[in-house]
Order: C-alpha cells, then sequence, then structure tokens
C-alpha cells in the first residue's frame, strides 16, 4: 500500500472554520483528520501540502515512522501550525491503519482498557444558577451528562477590585451547588486569564468548599515553577495542558509536581503517537488525562480511541455539535458516555464527500480583551 493524494476542505463546526484532510492510497482506502484551527487558517493547506511531499509514495501503515520523518526534516522544533499539520496526517495515517487492518483504531494501540469514554459538557459561561440547572438538567436529559464546565467569572475580571470577583465566585458556585443534583461535577475554566498566581490562589480557595471537579488553567502555561507554587497551595484538582505542545513541555510540568489533571489537545501536540508519550509519563507521575476537545466529529473521534485504550485516561471534553453536515453519524453522548464502534475499522465514522463540496467556510477570529486602563490581555 502507498500514498498517492492528499486533499483539503476547509469546512465549519457550529460557528467555527473547521480543515478536513483526506489521505488517498493506491489500494483504495482513505483516512481522514481534523485540523486545529491555530489561526491563520489558510495557513494550513499550503503548509500540508508541502508536508505531503515528505511522504508520498510510503505506506501509510507505518504511522510512527512516518510521523518520526516528518518531525526530523524540520531543523527546529514545529511550532502551533507545524504540530497541528503533523497531528491531522498522524490521525489520518491511522484511519487508513485501522481500515486496512478491518479493526478499530484503540484495537492497534493495544486494544480497549475500558467498555466506554466519560464526557463532559463545556458551558464555558457563568449563567445564572437557575439558568445553569436549567441547562445542565437538559443537557443530563438529553445526553446522560453529569459533569460539566463553567467559568468562574460572573464578571470582566478586569473591571473593579478582585476581592469582590473572588467572593462573587464563591457565592456563586454555592448557589449552583445548593439547586443543582448533587451527583452533578462542575469543573472551572479560568481560560488563563490571571496573570499573578497568588490571585489564582485566591480564585481556588473561592470555589474549594464546594468540590469542584477541577480547577482549569489560571495562568498561562509558560513558567513552570508558578504552576508548582499554585498547586503546593490550593485544595481542589489542577488542571492544564491544552497550550503545551510536547512531551518535553509535560516532562517538565509533571516533575515540577504542577498538575494533579493534564488537558492534551490530540490535534496540537502531534497527533495520537505523542498523546500516547505524553499519558505515559503522566500515568508514571499519577496524573491523569482529561483532553481539551473544542472540536468538530473527526477530532473527537480520535480522542474517543485514544481514550478507549488509555489506562489513566479521566474524562474528556464535549460539547455536541448543531451544524457539522459533512458528519454522516457522529459519536454522540449515551448515559453520559461515549460508546465503542466494535464493529467499524478505523475511526468509525463517516464522511459525506458530497457534503463537502458546499463552500461552508467561516471566518473567526479570537478577540482580545482590552483593560480599563487601555491595555491588552487574553481573552
Amino acid at each position: 500500500m502507498k500514498i498517492t493524494a492528499f486533499k483539503t476542505y476547509m469546512q465549519r463546526v457550529d460557528d467555527r472554520p473547521r480543515l478536513l484532510v483526506k489521505i488517498e492510497t493506491d489500494e483504495r482506502i482513505s483516512g481522514w483528520g481534523e485540523a486545529y484551527n491555530h489561526g491563520p487558517d489558510w495557513a494550513l493547506p499550503p503548509l500540508l501540502a508541502y508536508l505531503f511531499e515528505q511522504i508520498v509514495g510510503e505506506d501509510p501503515r507505518r504511522v510512527e515512522f512516518l510521523v518520526l520523518k516528518l518531525h526530523q526534516q524540520c531543523r527546529f522544533p514545529p511550532g502551533a501550525l507545524g504540530l497541528a499539520a503533523i497531528s491531522v496526517i498522524d490521525h489520518a495515517l491511522w484511519d487508513i491503519a485501522g481500515k486496512a487492518a478491518g479493526l478499530p483504531v484503540y484495537m492497534l494501540l493495544g486494544g480497549n482498557v475500558r467498555d466506554r469514554v466519560k464526557v463532559y459538557c463545556g458551558v464555558y459561561t457563568a449563567p445564572d444558577p437557575e439558568a445553569a440547572l436549567a441547562q445542565t438538567s437538559e443537557l443530563n436529559e438529553r445526553y446522560g451528562y453529569t459533569a460539566f464546565k463553567l467559568s468562574p467569572y460572573r464578571r470582566d475580571l478586569h473591571a473593579g477590585r478582585w476581592g469582590e470577583l473572588v467572593r462573587q465566585t464563591g457565592d456563586y458556585f454555592g448557589r449552583v451547588r445548593e439547586i443543582t443534583p448533587s451527583h452533578f461535577e462542575f469543573a472551572f475554566d479560568a481560560h488563563a486569564r490571571i496573570f499573578e498566581p497568588y490571585q489564582a490562589i485566591q480564585l481556588a480557595e473561592a470555589l474549594a468548599p464546594y468540590d469542584p471537579y477541577f480547577y482549569e488553567e489560571p495562568i498561562r502555561p509558560e513558567h513552570i515553577p508558578a504552576w508548582r507554587e499554585i498547586k503546593s497551595k490550593v485544595r481542589v484538582p489542577l488542571a492544564t495542558g491544552e497550550s503545551l505542545y510536547n512531551r518535553f513541555e509535560f516532562l517538565s510540568l509533571l516533575t515540577a509536581g504542577g498538575a494533579d489533571i493534564i488537558q492534551p489537545d490530540i490535534c496540537v501536540v502531534g497527533g495520537i503517537s505523542e498523546m500516547r508519550r505524553i499519558a505515559t509519563i503522566a500515568e508514571a507521575h499519577y496524573v491523569t488525562v482529561a483532553p481539551h476537545n473544542p472540536m468538530g466529529p473527526l477530532a473527537t473521534a480520535v480522542n474517543v480511541h485514544f481514550a478507549a485504550a488509555q489506562p489513566n485516561f479521566k474524562v474528556l471534553e464535549f460539547k455536541p455539535h448543531v451544524h457539522a453536515p459533512w458528519a454522516v453519524d457522529p459519536y454522540i453522548p449515551v448515559d453520559g458516555h461515549m460508546e465503542l464502534r466494535p464493529d467499524r475499522p478505523g475511526f468509525g465514522i463517516e464522511i459525506d464527500e458530497k457534503a463537502l463540496e458546499r463552500d461552508d467556510y467561516i471566518h473567526w477570529e479570537r478577540k482580545i480583551t482590552r483593560k480599563p486602563d487601555g491595555a491588552t490581555a487574553y481573552p
């Protein structure tokens, strides 16, 4: 079997652009992947065309060999765009390997260690407690979710006194706990918007009395000693990792004792191959893995197969999609879990190529925050 061609399709999932990639072979077996849109969106197709020249004519089932080759042809470590491109190639190759073997990808990873994959739903805002009850109850009734993620910010964190925001956060979570079912789990994503570590610690203390599922990414990821300091002083599970790129960065975080839960993104770190190395390092530090997954149906399918085979997997982020017409049969939660598809080879998801013929691109860009004094900040 040899790689013969690749195609890219700029599409969207709900209100975000998504680049889909198809790799074809001379045996009419093809594989699919979904690329992370770090932006600029249109930078990825020419980059993928360049990388494709490194693997055309090769056996696609030699996934580790080909991904290693792509890394080694880069004189310097690839950044966000380079790793997004390598990740989507990795995914498509695993899809081909599974289809060629007639097996689900998770069977090629050593087989499933669990029968289904737990998911949580990102709400991403801080709705009034009564609205949060209504929203989470609907998600529970429809999909069986019992775990959710909220924002800890009830207002602009740069407007007004910080201590007042902290108090409001504690009061808010207390009220949410009071009126929602006791078995519901609530995580809080601070979205790396806090600059001072002591403020991250104060916010964690406001959440602690009400048992958060985890406290995600209060500060930026770059300075590992700050994560060690925060983790040593908080009483809640600390999670981070969506902005880290490879096993070496995660090794630094874990050896510093900087997290209880890591959140690598399988579309960012280089694909399944690198994701498994990262997870193994975490396992050796008694740390669990909750993959970052704000993506579409294809990326979710890849995550499900990784999670099925990974012993220290904890929970997968997944928000149901409203608009992704190219995904014929996406994975959808049942009883708060994704069911495995043992009778389907590859990632077990069908792509409607007819739907991809229609231009469905939507432009999106991240907006920065402006502080009251006019300075910029992370959104």
